[in-house]
């Protein structure tokens, strides 16, 4: 038998990864205006850091109730 998210949970995860989404477009963006290297690398960390968390919070979303 497959977990399924209940919909609260549905809900909670689309909105932690919006939130996500949301702070590695600007993390992404603000290295574009950046100067200082050691900020740009902490920011790159960042942007690769987020993309792992989308990846992994994606595979929880896919299972939630309103795609079966």
């Amino acid at each position: 038998m497959q977990e399924s998210l209940a919909l609260h949970e549905t809900l909670e995860t689309h909105e932690i990864l919006n939130f996500k989404t949301v702070c590695l477009l600007k993390s992404k963006l603000m290295q574009g205006i950046c100067f200082d290297n050691e900020l740009k690398a902490l920011m790159e960390k960042d942007v690769q850091q987020s993309i792992k968390d989308i990846n992994e919070l994606v595979t929880f979303y896919e299972k939630n109730q309103l795609l079966h």
